[in-house]
């Protein structure tokens, strides 16, 4: 599947993605290969992204995750970064 993260300001990540986990409004969710068209808010939290043995976390701060045709797009409001 093809991810996208991005933010007002940047793009956050764009590749491919096995299975990708997102902190919805209620409640965590996974996406994966062919996951039903959604569009759903988000809150802030991790989204768990995981390729093969790989896997990468960004701490979003809240947003909206769009899903069709095996293409993730999450726009989230801002990320938490190490230096903050």
């Amino acid at each position: 599947m093809e991810l996208n993260i991005i933010t007002p300001d940047q793009s956050i990540f764009s590749g491919q993605a096995h299975s990708v986990t997102v902190p919805g409004s209620a409640g965590s969710f996974e996406i994966l290969k062919d996951h039903a068209p959604i569009i759903s808010t988000l809150e802030d939290g991790k989204v768990i992204i995981r390729n093969n043995k790989d896997i990468e976390v960004i701490i979003i701060k809240g947003g909206v995750v769009e899903v069709l045709d095996n293409k993730i797009t999450v726009l989230a409001e801002g990320v938490v970064t190490e230096e903050n």
